[in-house]
């Protein structure tokens, strides 16, 4: 019955449901989490330990919708082979609850328990479960034996829900007594693509394009905002790493823009565009020493420019569009310098004259209080005077010319 329900549904759309492909013209990514190494700088997780016989919940929300969809998995800083007891796909209801008519067991080349080898990402069979856009989905892992450390996302600003054995079918929450504001070898959802191409959008940053100081659950980061706009006719995807530069790798925050930026940004399905906002951990971390970042060298305009420069080729060498985006504000920032922000200054001068980009985003413009422009608007700060809140993201959001997308 699956093989000839493959088959009409393939039929009926004009695709071809490749199980493993990691881009394919017929699968739009819908949902997305840059992974990196396990860490708690951002505060205790379950990723530094792993699981063992564990039933982790995950709820996400997809940009676009579509008549199937299917799941991708990452392993990339496992040490061993990850094994997988078996998933689940479905609907979500209130909290870990989801709705007992969606659940959908997820197959990986017909089987339901596989193995992600170390270092590798695996790609679900479809799962005939339609989507609609901006609907939330919860993704259910079992994971019979120990994983080890986790790959995954730290800073996720969503909640994910944990229960000793195998609850991967409940449709109940009651089993799932353990909460933690991350997510875990979940890097990918992408849904079946009616169309030859859907034009994704990646929003590819830090900790600003990752969400810090939305309200947890909320769905309000800038990438997600920007997704209730277009609300279908262009799907979102978030590629934010907390901590992130363009220019060093971190044991805690990721590795540099330039070297995932082919597998976070490049490698969505489907993907058209890039909206780059990135370089301010760059300024900023050599005047805010953190163990697990270093090196902190102090950069020059020149040098994150250089970075942006490659990103660019990066992005036209696989015929992708890439928007640069004007670092926000951020005086009265732990590592705000009066030196940091004449190169943030100089940075920005250039994303917005230097003709280098297909096109410009000014969040600058959109997030700084106008009787001092070096600083958020009061409204738009989160408290920490670097990261926006639920209002400064939705005004950067606004802030997007959509034609340029």
């Amino acid at each position: 019955m699956k093989k000839i329900a493959a088959v009409l549904l393939t039929a009926a759309l004009g695709v071809v449901l490749a199980p493993t492909a990691s881009a394919h013209p017929g699968w739009a990514a819908t949902w997305a989490a840059s992974p990196h190494e396990p860490t708690d700088v951002f505060g205790p997780t379950w990723g530094t330990e792993g699981f063992d016989n564990h039933t982790v919940r995950q709820v996400v929300r997809t940009s676009g919708g579509g008549p199937a969809v299917r799941v991708r998995l990452s392993n990339a800083y496992g040490s061993t082979p990850l094994k997988l007891t078996g998933a689940t796909v479905a609907r979500s209801a209130q909290g870990a609850a989801v709705r007992p008519e969606t659940v959908r067991h997820l197959t990986f080349g017909g089987h339901r328990s596989t193995t992600v080898r170390p270092g590798g990402e695996l790609v679900s069979d479809v799962a005939f479960l339609p989507v609609e856009p901006l609907q939330r989905l919860t993704v259910t892992l079992y994971f019979a034996g120990r994983t080890g450390p986790a790959t995954g996302h730290s800073f996720a600003t969503a909640t994910s829900y944990r229960a000793g054995g195998d609850h991967r079918a409940d449709a109940s929450a009651a089993a799932f007594g353990e909460k933690s504001e991350s997510w875990y070898y979940l890097s990918g959802v992408e849904t079946v693509d009616r169309t030859p191409r859907r034009d994704v959008v990646v929003a590819f940053g830090d900790s600003i394009t990752d969400g810090a100081g939305a309200t947890v659950d909320g769905d309000n980061r800038y990438p997600d905002e920007l997704a209730e706009r277009l609300r279908g006719r262009k799907n979102v995807v978030n590629a934010g790493i907390g901590g992130n530069r363009v220019l060093n790798d971190s044991a805690c925050f990721g590795e540099k823009a330039t070297e995932r930026f082919a597998r976070d940004a490049l490698g969505q399905p489907d993907v058209r565009t890039v909206i780059l906002l990135e370089g301010i951990n760059d300024i900023g971390f050599s005047n805010f020493p953190i163990d697990c970042a270093l090196p902190n060298p102090v950069v020059t305009a020149a040098d994150v420019v250089a970075g942006y420069r490659d990103l660019i080729r990066q992005a036209h060498a696989k015929g992708v569009r890439v928007v640069g985006a004007t670092l926000l504000p951020y005086k009265g920032a732990a590592y705000h310098t009066e030196a940091g922000e004449a190169v943030r200054d100089e940075v920005n001068a250039w994303i917005r004259t230097s003709g280098e980009f297909d096109a410009v985003v000014d969040f600058e413009k959109a997030t700084a209080d106008p009787a001092d422009p070096d600083s958020l608007l009061p409204a738009y700060d989160s408290g920490d005077k670097l990261h926006p809140s639920d209002a400064g993201y939705r005004a950067m959001a606004q802030a997007v010319d959509l034609s340029v997308l």
